[in-house]
């Protein structure tokens, strides 16, 4: 019924608890998870994930945050993206928040990272899923210049965990790309992100937990993990003014269309 589009099994707070995830995600009617990979020395625990149980698929990329980290080549990316069950390639993208002492010209690596990742993208025609966090500009800059525009032979993708404004999640539709909400729109504080997934198309929505991070309410706090994306999907029914059905229906016929052809 539902599907988990992100979330990161591998971590320590989840990998060691994994067959009672499972039977809670069972319990939950969540049927399927892509688990995400956010460095090259996490993706074999990551696509085994993928590989021994029939209802996960895996990434395969470098997360924008992770420095002291091997740093992936377009043929890092193109023969990992190319195994089994691997469906998409991030999660990549920009993070200029913890900037620090360091200006926008130093995070030169993190854009040039980026674009490798896209690149990789586009060859292997697997979709993106992007991470942007106070860099929205010129992460929507950089997609268009790698060709990131919609068009044939575009990649597409997902800009995950979506916690930006209406007019970028305009710009991220127009570009093609799906907008997947966290549990961070259960918070009390995110009205503003409430207005903007009120706004979003149903035909272009995703959801996901993200977990171990950001779990919504009622387990604010908590560890998250996969079994708890419907109070997503409830919040979501209620911004719509539809049912909870509905809302698994359209997010896992989505899921399925972003990543048509390569779910086996």
């Amino acid at each position: 019924m539902f599907t988990d589009s992100h979330c990161h099994l591998t971590f320590p707070e989840l990998v060691a608890n994994l067959p009672a995830i499972r039977l809670s995600m069972a319990d939950a009617h969540v049927d399927r998870a892509l688990c995400i990979c956010t460095t090259l020395e996490e993706f074999p625990d990551v696509h085994r994930l993928a590989t021994q149980y029939d209802n996960f698929w895996s990434s395969v990329g470098v997360h924008p945050d992770n420095e002291g980290v091997t740093e992936p080549t377009l043929d890092d990316l193109l023969q990992r993206g190319q195994l089994p069950r691997v469906v998409a390639i991030g999660e990549t993208g920009l993070d200029y928040y913890r900037l620090g002492d360091r200006t926008h010209a130093d995070m030169h690596w993190q854009r040039e990272r980026f674009r490798t990742h896209i690149r990789a993208a586009r060859q292997l025609q697997k979709p993106l899923v992007i991470h942007t966090r106070s860099a929205s500009e010129d992460t929507l800059a950089i997609l268009r210049e790698e060709g990131e525009d919609g068009s044939v032979g575009s990649a597409g993708g997902v800009f995950h965990c979506f916690t930006e404004s209406q007019e970028v999640a305009r710009q991220a539709l127009e570009l093609g790309f799906y907008i997947s909400f966290s549990g961070i729109l259960t918070f009390k504080t995110a009205q503003d992100l409430r207005d903007v997934a009120t706004w979003v198309p149903l035909d272009r929505l995703l959801i996901e937990t993200d977990s171990p991070y950001l779990a919504p309410v009622p387990y604010r706090g908590k560890t998250n993990n996969p079994s708890y994306v419907p109070h997503v999907a409830k919040q979501l029914a209620a911004l719509k003014d539809c049912s909870i059905e509905t809302i698994a229906e359209a997010t896992t016929y989505n899921f399925n269309r972003l990543f048509s052809g390569v779910l086996t």
